[in-house]
């Protein structure tokens, strides 16, 4: 049914109006769909007919890294899910044939933090994850002064880039990886 429906929808003229949308979205509820909206919530039909709405209330943690830091980027996105927090990995989140830039652009945007893995690979490394971090740095800018955002983590002894070092504490995760992560999720928990 809802392929159906989208199909009709590209052959019209134009995009969807709000009208059609509500009436897709309804059926879908009433035929047993659960609808996520992404990083928000989940919309569901309860068994008394009622609409429901629940929104997410897990902190959003988006993990930057480069390549050479994946495996740890991975053990990093496992121990936060397991301490009920939301992170958002790109090889766990991006779906095939999604616009990849604007997806991660939109997830830091959602974020409620940013974590970026800092290691000696990282921090002279040309590419994706010094975008993501200029781009981070761009949306601390509209955080409150006295709200955490940018979460940076050192995997190992390296320097911290200048503009971050001046003014961003930094949680080491070695030589004990998990008094890092206590650390990390210490800061993160403080949230109101």
């Amino acid at each position: 049914m809802a392929h159906r429906t989208l199909m009709r929808w590209r052959k019209q003229s134009g995009p969807p109006s709000a009208r059609q949308v509500v009436r897709f979205l309804r059926r879908c509820l009433d035929s047993g769909v659960r609808i996520e909206l992404d990083g928000l919530g989940t919309f569901e039909k309860r068994d008394s007919g009622e609409y429901h709405f629940e929104a997410f209330t897990q902190p959003r943690i988006f993990i930057a890294y480069v390549e050479e830091d994946l495996d740890a980027a991975y053990q990093l996105y496992s121990q936060l899910q397991e301490h009920g927090c939301n992170p958002w990995l790109d090889r766990q989140k991006l779906l095939p044939g999604q616009n990849w830039p604007r997806s991660i652009e939109r997830a830091i945007d959602m974020s409620d933090y940013f974590v970026a893995i800092f290691s000696t690979r990282s921090v002279c490394k040309r590419g994706q994850f010094q975008s993501e971090l200029r781009y981070a740095l761009d949306c601390a800018t509209r955080q409150p002064l006295d709200r955490s955002f940018l979460l940076p983590v050192r995997l190992e002894p390296c320097e911290i880039p200048t503009r971050i070092a001046k003014a961003t504490q930094y949680v080491d995760l070695f030589p004990d990886w998990d008094d890092g992560i206590r650390r990390l999720l210490e800061t993160i928990r403080q949230r109101p």
